[in-house]
């Protein structure tokens, strides 16, 4: 088993999870729970709806009370099972029970074992944007085990794929030519394994520089989410899941980053390459949500007195935080 160090407070691990402790309150969803929670026998578990529309502050308001009446306490662990919505809702309730309980992720899904996992941001999505409710909240653990993405549907790998790559557009260069030569599989775990590693390496990285968010190094991590969560939420977080709104995302901001000057021309075009490579769609859905996502990035976490911000491309693998991004380039990319 192999293991990334965050922020000198706890590990990635790479592997099986230990087993839990009698003190531990199980959060998962109704996918995973058949497939994983026999592991969990005994404790006490709150299975959810499965989906992004669970992540909502009604569901965490949920999960808290659950946690009180289920005789949780202040020496209690929180344990996410689940992808990036159960993560991301655990994290916060475990965040703000009692002000603040131990909290374990057991990430099930691949966009969770390379990206949503680590860092520890917590949250919920409220009907004015993705993520607007939350906290900073480091988990005591992470675990990772390739061998869960065997159960996930294909649409569900390559929607993790979207984050990996991500990872190479910004920082890694290597990492997609590794991508190139070996395409990992969902039943590779050994494939699985090394690529897990390097993604959780590359985000330890820049979390471990920007813990809160703070200096704009972090931002990177955004490449593709400013355009990518206003989309999901234009879509009311339906019809398509985080990491094919964030490559459609990726794809706007490279365009709109060669337009305004801070990316290379052709960059656009590689990475829309790499997302077909799997599968994952690379535009918009119809023009009509154009002014919808236009208003959802003014609210982003990154904006500033309503000016679009976004982390754009400068080249395949270096990235930077453009602020008070112009308006005009956005809508004509986005209008296409």
């Amino acid at each position: 088993m192999r293991s990334v160090r965050v922020l000198d407070t706890y590990d990635v691990g790479i592997g099986p999870a230990p087993a839990a402790s009698d003190s531990s309150f199980i959060i998962s969803d109704e996918n995973v729970w058949p497939l994983y929670g026999g592991a969990f026998d005994g404790l006490p578990c709150l299975v959810l709806p499965a989906g992004e529309e669970t992540k909502s502050p009604e569901t965490w308001a949920r999960c808290v009370s659950w946690l009180s009446q289920s005789g949780a306490d202040r020496s209690s662990t929180v344990i996410a099972l689940g992808g990036g919505v159960i993560g991301d809702l655990a994290g916060f309730a475990a965040a703000t029970f009692m002000r603040g309980v131990r909290f374990v992720n057991i990430a099930t899904s691949l966009i969770a074992q390379v990206d949503a996992s680590i860092g520890g941001k917590t949250g919920v999505d409220l009907p004015e944007g993705k993520n607007l409710a939350g906290a900073f909240y480091q988990p005591g653990a992470v675990w990772c085990d390739p061998r869960h993405l065997s159960s996930l549907p294909d649409r569900q790998f390559c929607n993790g794929m979207a984050e990996v790559l991500k990872y190479g557009f910004i920082m890694d260069t290597e990492l997609l030519g590794w991508l190139s030569e070996e395409r990992p599989s969902k039943g590779d775990a050994d494939k699985l394994e090394e690529m897990i590693f390097r993604c959780c390496t590359d985000k330890a990285a820049v979390v471990n520089e920007d813990p809160l968010e703070q200096t704009g190094r972090r931002s990177i991590l955004n490449f593709g989410h400013t355009v990518g969560h206003a989309l999901e939420q234009a879509l009311g977080y339906r019809n398509l899941l985080h990491g094919e709104a964030v490559m459609i995302g990726m794809v706007a901001e490279a365009a709109i980053g060669e337009k305004i000057g801070v990316t290379t021309a052709g960059v656009r075009a590689r990475v829309e390459e790499y997302a077909l490579r799997y599968s994952l769609p690379t535009v918009l859905p119809g023009p009509d949500l154009v002014e919808t996502i236009m208003a959802a990035m003014r609210r982003d976490k990154k904006a500033q007195g309503g000016r679009i911000a976004m982390a754009l491309l400068k080249g395949i693998g270096e990235s930077e935080l453009a602020v008070s991004v112009d308006e005009s380039a956005v809508r004509e990319v986005l209008c296409g």
